[in-house]
């Protein structure tokens, strides 16, 4: 029997023990990965003789990742991505992205390298903040709402940034003519092939797509085939992409099928048994040595995105007028790199820009905040509570509300949070009755409302100043449809004082 089968038997049984330790830890998955890979790789409690057959399956799990983004990136949500969201996830990755290169260049790194650094430090995991922001029930709240959309921006962003360095063929640390010549050649493939990509995906994929879904065996094949045979064609020697941006563009072109869901949901199983094995190569890679000459710098660039980002979110979303509490548990959010950072610097490796030490360093990263930004996420409602008197210079106080600032409410209806569900209350009472008095932490929704005449009250009903300029001990009805259990028992033992 091939040597081979034993292996990946043994591997993936490491990966699925520490995914499972991981897991019951509240940790992502993906770090028990790494860490298996680490036990297999540089402590060596396992030799792997054929490694380079684990390279090129850990190289397909990153195509089809890659393929089941470029088929879920919607236009649709992109224009549906509110302005605070596109203004905060561009001013986050401009913010972290200067800083994060500045800190490396500090350490001496070179120039092409610190730029990658600087990079990995950016971006955020988008799987890893939406499950755990999904299982505390905070998906719909505005700092969930927030959080997506500033990670739906960083998403774009990291995906035209791998397509223009999959194409570079520069040298480490080299940033020169040549350089710029190759970034303008790939621009133009780039645009070449994104505007075949765009025809395709509007006017005749969609048609093929649908005759072949008529066999679910049929659609899997094809799409496993149309993946990897653009991949294999975008990585060839008169294109010059990597075979990962194959499979994105390869996803782009059936993104606008009414069958991309199907499709999706078929590639998934697929996906994820690959994704094991590139994360689990990324921890065979750590050479122990190379990672302690890097230790110090990755401590502080891991302080960096879990101290740094939050701080960076916090003054931007201070400026745009959200109240820190939102601000807060949205800068807690984003406190980790992401798994495209690993793709980032994996792709910078391959093609000879950064070294596999830095690669280790930036593994480490991920490690570190991984770990410490799962537990942020998990008990943000405490580290508020911890950290609330100090998070007031965040907090901008010229929010223009609806109503005389000395007035005192009495017999009024206080409607808290205009959700969805909010807003049919809120449409239903106002024609019932003049004395509503709204209170809401969106400055979006509290300056529409009161540009329609709506009494408002800009703020967060947990805190006693709201619920003071609110009264809600003389309310005589009051209407919640916030999802926090918190706020709504600060609301309940409030009334009660009445």
């Amino acid at each position: 029997m091939d040597p081979f089968y034993l292996e990946l038997t043994i591997v993936l049984i490491l990966a699925t023990l520490f995914g499972l330790v991981a897991n019951l830890l509240s940790q992502p998955t993906i770090l028990g990965f790494i860490l298996a890979g680490v036990l297999v790789g540089p402590l060596g409690f396992f030799d792997i003789a054929s490694p380079e057959i684990l390279d090129v399956l850990a190289k397909l799990g990153i195509t089809f990742l890659l393929f089941i983004v470029g088929l879920e990136l919607s236009v649709k949500e992109l224009k549906n991505v509110g302005r605070a969201a596109l203004i905060i996830g561009i001013g986050q990755i401009v913010a972290t992205g200067i800083i994060g290169f500045l800190l490396a260049l500090l350490f001496s790194f070179p120039l092409l390298t610190s730029l990658y650094i600087g990079l990995a430090l950016t971006f955020s995991s988008t799987i890893m903040v939406i499950k755990l922001i999904s299982d505390k029930k905070d998906l719909n709240s505005l700092y969930g709402k927030v959080s997506v959309g500033i990670l739906l921006i960083q998403d774009v962003a990291v995906i035209i940034i791998l397509i223009l360095l999959s194409g570079l063929k520069g040298t480490p640390g080299e940033i020169g003519i040549s350089l710029v010549n190759s970034l303008l050649l790939v621009l133009l493939k780039g645009v070449i092939l994104f505007a075949i990509i765009t025809y395709l995906s509007k006017k005749v994929f969609p048609r093929l797509v649908n005759l072949i879904a008529r066999s679910p065996e049929l659609l899997f094949l094809v799409s496993v085939s149309w993946a990897l045979g653009v991949a294999v064609l975008v990585a060839s020697p008169w294109v010059g992409f990597s075979i990962e941006i194959g499979g994105l563009l390869a996803g782009l072109a059936l993104a606008n099928s009414s069958e991309h869901f199907q499709i999706g949901s078929k590639i998934k199983p697929l996906r994820d048994l690959f994704i094991t094995l590139f994360f689990l190569v990324l921890g065979m890679k750590m050479a122990i040595i190379e990672i302690t000459a890097v230790f110090f710098p990755a401590l502080i660039f891991s302080l960096f995105v879990i101290v740094g980002n939050p701080l960076i979110v916090l003054i931007l979303m201070g400026l745009l007028g959200y109240k820190k509490r939102t601000s807060f548990f949205t800068g807690l959010a984003i406190a980790q790199i992401s798994e495209f950072s690993f793709i980032l610097v994996a792709l910078g490796g391959e093609l000879g820009h950064i070294s596999s030490s830095v690669v280790g360093m930036i593994t480490l990263v991920g490690i570190i905040t991984f770990t410490i930004s799962s537990y942020l996420i998990l008990y943000n409602n405490k580290l508020y509570t911890l950290f609330e008197p100090f998070l007031g210079i965040f907090e901008r106080k010229s929010i223009s509300t609806k109503g005389d600032k000395f007035a005192v409410f009495k017999n009024h209806i206080v409607l808290v949070g205009v959700n969805r569900m909010g807003t049919k209350i809120m449409n239903t009472l106002t024609r019932q009755t003049d004395k509503l008095v709204v209170v809401d932490f969106n400055p979006d929704i509290i300056k529409k409302l009161t540009e329609g005449n709506v009494t408002t009250i800009f703020g967060d009903i947990s805190d006693p100043e709201v619920l003071e300029k609110a009264n809600v001990k003389k309310a005589k009805l009051i209407i919640s449809t916030v999802t926090d259990l918190d706020d709504n028992l600060v609301l309940i033992a409030e009334s009660k004082r009445a």
